[in-house]
């Protein structure tokens, strides 16, 4: 139960705490998560990430479904959700109830302009952290490149883009692992090769 309800708390926290969606909550949940109570690794939390773009909901939520799921089950996945999900419902149906009256205040929009500068600033770290986990070959490089181009300059959905990135990443991987196998017994044999030689 006490394990249930810090999962609430710090998904509440999150979710409370963090404007501007799904990529500016993953250095956040780095943090929290990753760091703090290592309840995940960087690499379950990017996995995390892109199976939440690929599936219906929002990033953040599935995420936090995710990482409440793999520590207490279902139940863990229902506190976890209920805790990411909870401040955003009161806070939007606050300011949903007294927008229009203050939405013309010039405080207001600039507040806005300095919250959107530090959501582009967190976003940007999450990128930083997520370079190390993520790209760690030339194909993993090229993928990155591509991937960003398609969905910088296209309207290409980014859901098709991980996908056919994944299978890219399986065809790639294949690949690589056939040629290690085959330079293996490459080495293997002419290893063998010498022995039988020097034995003669």
């Amino acid at each position: 139960m006490k394990e249930l309800l810090e999962l609430f708390v710090i998904f509440c926290r999150i979710g409370g705490f963090t404007f501007g969606g799904g990529y500016a909550m993953l250095p956040i949940i780095q943090k929290e998560i990753v760091e703090k109570r290592k309840w995940a690794t960087d690499e379950e939390v990017l996995d995390y990430y892109a199976i939440g773009q690929c599936t219906p909901g929002i990033i953040a939520v599935n995420t936090a479904t995710f990482i409440g799921y793999k520590r207490k089950g279902m139940i863990g996945a229902i506190a976890a959700t209920m805790g990411m999900v909870f401040p955003s419902l009161v806070i939007i149906t606050l300011i949903a109830a007294y927008f229009r009256h203050f939405q013309d205040y010039a405080i207001v929009k600039h507040a806005f302009v300095g919250i959107r500068a530090a959501v582009a600033a967190l976003i940007l770290s999450a990128v930083v952290k997520m370079w190390d986990k993520s790209i760690k070959d030339s194909a993993g490089l090229i993928i990155f490149i591509l991937s960003f181009a398609v969905i910088a300059f296209t309207n290409v959905s980014p859901i098709l883009v991980i996908v056919v990135s994944a299978i890219a990443g399986i065809l790639l991987s294949s690949n690589s692992k056939s040629k290690s196998d085959s330079n293996s017994n490459s080495a293997n044999n002419s290893s063998s090769k010498c022995k039988r030689a020097g034995s003669k």
